[in-house]
């Protein structure tokens, strides 16, 4: 019978001695031997190149032997309001949430937990940033993916940094990071370039009760992103209902001839009415146009109708004022012959002209006294 047992411990291990069940201390490597004697005799293994000390008794262990292991084991312990950073020779590897407790073997590698206080200052330092970010091996970490709030604010937008819904600040163009243990870390971007707004379609009765369709483009940015955010909880959809109602407004006030007539008075009247209202909101209206105004069917005949009525009464009144015209340069030159015996034989001698080039063939008779005198006769009375 056999009253020892022998125990190989590799390099790389360490063990737990228990006898009875009972902590007796570690076995670090080489060969040991235990007598039988003093009772049932249980080691537990464990792999030191792991770095961690991950036992299902590891703080218990460690505070009640705390002077058998300290030469083996580093413990480190957060507060409920502080964060670890795990490094490992130097290098971060890994976040610890707050409250957590890790213990680490020694003899292989440096291990080291450094705490951050995230009670009041939950901004990651840019140093650790760069480290936790995205594209790095430790941001790709499900632990840091649980722990970090990662944005980027773009160049001409702003950031809205809310805290448990509180809004905190604005975030200036550039990349942030923040502790999520502990708080709700919300940030919103808000573009601050011109934006452009279409309302089409909008069927909307005139002061004459003629049914228009219209179609609107606006343009804006907005000016006063704390504003907006903490007012508007949807800013866009606010300004498209607003420039609805403006041009209802704008368009039930004036007559079908009045909005076709002049369109940039409708453009005038709908920009003046919502600049007021949206630079209460942080936003400033930049320009507003009506693009189309749409007829029904049957109103377009009545306007084609109209419209060429009204260009043949204007041809008629041209016709008239030059019958008229006409007539009264008639006069006058009959007038000046009456009293001009040489105008008025120059004057048929003229109509005589413009006869004969009409005409392929003329017989005269009694020579060119006759064509001269008896061709042409005036009748008097």
């Amino acid at each position: 019978m056999m009253l020892w047992n022998t125990i190989d411990i590799a390099d790389h291990q360490r063990a737990f001695l228990y006898v009875r069940d009972r902590f007796e201390g570690v076995l670090t490597p080489g060969r040991h031997r235990v007598s039988r004697l003093q009772g049932k005799v249980r080691v537990e293994t464990f792999d030191i190149t792991e770095g961690r000390f991950n036992h299902s008794k590891a703080r218990f262990l460690l505070a009640q032997y705390a002077e058998t292991l300290a030469p083996h084991l580093d413990k480190f312990e957060l507060q409920d309001t502080e964060v670890g950073l795990l490094y490992r020779d130097g290098h971060l590897v890994d976040v610890l949430a707050p409250g957590s407790f890790l213990a680490a073997w020694k003899g292989t590698e440096a291990v080291n937990v450094v705490a951050v206080n995230i009670d009041t200052e939950f901004e990651i330092d840019p140093s650790v940033l760069a480290l936790v970010g995205r594209g790095v091996k430790i941001g790709q970490s499900r632990e840091v993916v649980k722990a970090v709030a990662y944005t980027e604010v773009p160049d001409e937008h702003v950031g809205l940094l809310q805290v448990n819904g509180k809004l905190e600040k604005t975030l200036a163009p550039g990349s942030y990071g923040f502790w999520k243990y502990n708080r709700s870390v919300v940030v919103k971007l808000l573009d601050l370039r011109l934006q452009a707004m279409e309302v089409g379609g909008q069927e909307i009765l005139t002061k004459d009760r003629v049914s228009l369709r219209i179609n609107l483009t606006g343009s804006y940015r907005v000016v006063d992103a704390e504003i907006t955010a903490l007012k508007l909880n949807d800013f866009a959809g606010f300004i498209y209902r607003e420039l609805q109602l403006q041009l209802r407004e704008a368009v039930g006030t004036q007559t079908l001839d009045a909005l076709l007539a002049d369109k940039d008075s409708l453009n005038v009247v709908i920009a003046d009415g919502i600049r007021g209202k949206l630079s209460q909101y942080g936003i400033e209206m930049i320009s507003v146009g009506v693009k189309d105004i749409i007829l029904p069917g049957d109103m377009k005949v009545i306007l084609n109708q109209v419209v060429e009525a009204q260009k043949e009464a204007e041809a008629n009144l041209i016709k008239r004022r030059e019958e008229t015209q006409a007539m009264r340069s008639l006069h006058n030159t009959a007038k000046m012959m009456d009293n001009n015996p040489t105008l008025l034989r120059l004057k048929e001698l003229e109509a005589l002209e413009r006869v004969t080039g009409r005409i392929d063939k003329i017989s005269v008779y009694g020579g060119l006294e006759g064509v001269l005198n008896d061709l042409v006769k005036l009748r008097t009375s």
